[in-house]
């Protein structure tokens, strides 16, 4: 059986700290964010099948940009009917939490950050990645507050979803819901090793292009 949703291509375009820097061209936005470390980079190089697409690092705070990746995607809805084509940027931001640099780097990433969430007309939501392994920290449970207010679709992704068992890894989806406090919260575990949850999430970002 063949994909419904597949990645046909996918390609650097530019790194922005300021909105006279972001890409000219508009398109749909779909926005990663998370703690430095989380796995957004492997994430992002997973979903498109591109090995080095995003620079990945063992070293927190490697990401100091917002960093637009384009990406066209296929999508057929019906073997009858000519798949649709549809492009649209993965965002990734600079990870929030600890990074190895300077305190006024991080002011300065947090005002950058907010401010492109806060004036981009294209996100149609946000990846928050937290490591399925730990319980959400209180930056991770401030940064989802602060989308929720100020009404920014939100999907939880569960990383590194390989390093445990499918057993554990329900636990903590409970878990996560819990310091989150909504029982209804989507929350998708991946692995970017394995690409498991990577249908499930090219699924949610077809069906929000679709729109």
């Amino acid at each position: 059986m063949k994909d419904k949703i597949n990645v046909i291509s996918s390609e650097y375009v530019i790194s922005a700290v300021s909105i006279a820097q972001y890409p000219q061209i508009k398109l749909p936005e779909i926005v990663f964010i998370g703690r430095s470390n989380v796995g957004k980079s492997s994430l992002i190089n997973s979903l498109t099948r591109r090995k080095n697409l995003a620079r990945v690092s063992q070293t927190p705070g490697k990401t100091q940009t917002i960093n637009f990746y384009k990406v066209n995607l296929k999508i057929t809805e019906n073997e009858d009917i000519e798949p649709e084509r549809r492009d649209f940027y993965l965002v990734d931001l600079p990870g929030y939490g600890y990074a190895k640099t300077s305190k006024s780097n991080r002011k300065l990433w947090a005002k950058f950050i907010e401010q492109y969430l806060l004036s981009s007309e294209q996100i149609r939501f946000v990846c928050q990645l937290i490591d399925i392994r730990h319980e959400p920290m209180e930056s991770d449970i401030n940064m989802f507050n602060w989308l929720v207010e100020n009404n920014l679709p939100v999907l939880i992704v569960a990383t590194k979803s390989d390093k445990i068992s499918k057993m554990a890894q329900s636990k903590q989806v409970n878990i996560i819901k819990k310091a989150f406090n909504i029982a209804e919260l989507p929350v998708l575990p991946y692995s970017s090793i394995k690409s498991e949850g990577r249908s499930e999430l090219l699924d949610t970002i077809a069906d929000s292009l679709l729109k």
